[in-house]
Formats: C-alpha cells, sequence, structure tokens
C-alpha cells in the first residue's frame, strides 16, 4: 500500500471542511465534526513524507491497522427487520463526498443495504473489507453496495482512503439514524444501528432481511450470496430464454 493516493484524499477532505465549516450551525455537532477535523488535520501532517522517519509519528498502514486494538463492540440484538417482501423504504443520504444517494437510483440492479455500528471499530472494518475485497463477486450478480452508518462524511471519507473501500459510505447523521430507522435496526441505547443486512430487488422489493444475533457477528457471506442467486436466477432464465427464442 503507498500512502500518495491517501494523503491526497485526506488533504482533499481537509480543503472541503475549511469551505463548509462556517455554514455548521453552532452546537454539540460543530463540535463534534471539529474535533474530527482536528484528527484528520493530525493525521495529515503524521502521513506527510519523512514525518514518520523524523517524529517517530503513525504510518498509514499503523492508522489502517488502529481497528485492530480498539475495543470490541458487544451487545445481543434489539430488533427485527423489515419483513421480506414488503417494499424497501425509499431515502437520500449523503456519501462521503457529500454527494446524495437515493435508494431509487438504483432501481433495475440489486442492492446490498449494509447497516453496520461505526467506522473504524473492529467488526466493522473486518466486514466492509470483506465485501470490499469480494467486488467482483457481487458486481457477477449484477448487485452494488450500499453501506449506512451514523458516522459523519468526514470519519466516512477518512475512513474509507484507508481501508481502500470503493463502495457508497452513506451518512446517517443528521437527523441521527433517521434511515436506520426507516429500517427498524436503530439501537436507541447506543446511539448507531444493529448489524444488518437487506437484499432489495430490482424492483425495489425487500428479498433478504438480516440482523446479526450479536454486534460483534458478521453475516455470512455465503448465504448472502444464496440469496443473490436467488434474485439473479429468475432473471437469467428470462435472459436465456429471450436469446434462445
Amino acid at each position: 500500500m503507498t500512502g500518495r493516493p491517501y494523503t491526497r484524499r485526506l488533504n482533499d477532505l481537509e480543503e472541503r471542511f475549511a469551505a463548509l465549516a462556517p455554514d455548521i450551525p453552532e452546537g454539540p455537532s460543530k463540535e463534534a465534526l471539529s474535533l474530527l477535523h482536528g484528527m484528520i488535520q493530525e493525521l495529515w501532517r503524521a502521513l506527510r513524507p519523512g514525518a514518520a522517519e523524523s517524529t517517530n509519528q503513525l504510518t498509514l498502514d499503523d492508522i489502517a491497522n488502529l481497528y485492530k486494538t480498539a475495543p470490541r463492540m458487544e451487545g445481543i440484538a434489539e430488533n427485527q427487520p423489515l419483513p421480506v417482501g414488503t417494499p424497501a423504504p425509499d431515502f437520500t443520504l449523503p456519501d462521503a463526498n457529500g454527494q446524495p444517494v437515493s435508494l431509487r437510483d438504483f432501481r433495475g440492479s440489486p442492492v446490498v443495504l449494509v447497516f453496520y455500528p461505526l467506522d473504524w471499530s473492529p467488526t466493522c472494518s473486518d466486514q466492509l473489507s470483506l465485501y470490499q475485497a469480494e467486488i467482483d463477486e457481487f458486481a457477477r450478480y449484477g448487485a452494488r453496495i450500499l453501506a449506512v452508518s451514523v458516522d459523519s462524511i468526514y470519519s466516512h471519507g477518512a475512513w474509507a482512503a484507508v481501508r481502500g473501500l470503493t463502495f457508497p459510505l452513506l451518512s446517517d447523521f443528521e437527523p441521527k439514524g433517521e434511515v436506520a430507522r426507516l429500517y427498524r435496526v436503530w439501537r436507541q441505547r447506543d446511539g448507531f444501528s444493529e448489524r444488518a443486512l437487506y437484499i432489495i430487488d430490482p424492483d425495489g422489493i425487500i428479498r433478504y432481511a438480516h440482523v446479526s444475533p450479536r454486534l460483534d457477528q458478521v453475516p455470512d457471506i455465503y448465504e448472502l450470496y444464496r440469496a443473490l442467486e436467488g434474485i439473479a436466477r429468475p432473471e437469467r432464465a428470462a435472459a436465456a430464454g429471450v436469446a434462445g427464442g
């Protein structure tokens, strides 16, 4: 892994925050974002060429692996997901670049909707890195991945950069947890979502719904593939019928 593309990404995030900061209302949310902004600045300084050698600060690899020593997220599931066969609630959330992304934009393709508790946590890092490693397999089913947590766009941007995530990370930040509530996966006492998966078919209908029994349990990816295969099979049969007709 080389540091240059990631350093550029962190630098871009720093510039975007500086431009947007004056428009953020005063209050706890702005204070939290300012603290995160300060963290990104420190990371950026640490990642400059020669910084690690001259000051013994963290390298990019060190930062990417911090999740391995972070406290594990624990707790049993508190919610049941929306039922299979019902229409998936539409929503619009900003991605890590601040661009709005709507579920309806993906009509015509299966969508794997991933709710996860928080960026930078151990199990979340493992889970989303697994999906990134398997991105070609998801593409084989024509599926698109959308991942949602309550983290800010700035946290998403920094986390995606160091983890090498290329699918959209959507910020359910304000109103906090609004989309997680729509999908019945909001953990009120914790202030973040369950670890949950939905597969939404090309017509916008929920075909698979899963909430992990424990927060530190990554869902079975082969079960996910089987569910995607069940959606893809009728489409492939129809395509074969057209080709053979």
